[in-house]
């Protein structure tokens, strides 16, 4: 699914440039830069722009509703990594049903979406993390290491903001040094 985006870095480029945006460092204020992001968009009439943003700002206003009060950076950067990974996931069944077009405009709205997210933590990052985690839990050595996994997980989490990892990394490299520690 990704490898649409990596295919398309010369669109990833020219959004950034459009928007006039570098990564997101997670201190700015996400929504604030996306709201920007429509403002920009309508001043140039760029539909595909402003529409996409504007229905990721639904979303995070549509949360902001349910949970009564505005909704923290952290999960608006958690909305918009969601709606990349629908739209990436929507182009790749539009290239399997042979609609070329529509991948193509799914994958464009992933673009455009991805320009503000910050990047996620590097696995390098996530293993420095992870074995600070696993020298500070006490570990049995005589019992299962998938046993540990909810103390590793929950120190882990209460570290690093869950928005700024991929979580199917982690487990991965949760397992990777579980293991090799037994």
């Amino acid at each position: 699914m990704y490898a649409i985006l990596r295919h398309s870095t010369g669109i990833r480029h020219f959004v950034a440039r459009y928007f006039r945006t570098s990564t997101t460092t997670p201190f700015e204020d996400i929504r604030e830069k996306v709201t920007a992001g429509v403002k920009t968009a309508m001043k140039n009439k760029d539909a595909m722009a402003s529409t996409t943003l504007r229905s990721v700002l639904s979303e995070v206003y549509n949360l902001d509703k349910v949970s009564g009060s505005k909704t923290s950076s952290s999960a608006v950067v958690g909305v918009l990594r969601k709606a990349v990974l629908r739209r990436l996931e929507s182009a790749a069944e539009f290239t399997k049903g042979g609609r070329s077009d529509l991948a193509e405009k799914e994958s464009r709205e992933a673009e455009i979406i991805s320009v503000f997210l910050p990047p996620l933590m590097s696995e390098a990052q996530i293993d420095h993390t992870l074995k600070e985690v696993l020298a500070e839990c006490p570990q049995d050595r005589s019992s299962h290491p998938r046993k540990s996994l909810g103390q590793v997980f929950k120190a882990f989490y209460s570290r690093v903001d869950k928005s700024n990892v991929d979580a199917d990394l982690v487990k991965r490299r949760v397992e990777v040094l579980l293991n090799a520690n037994y």
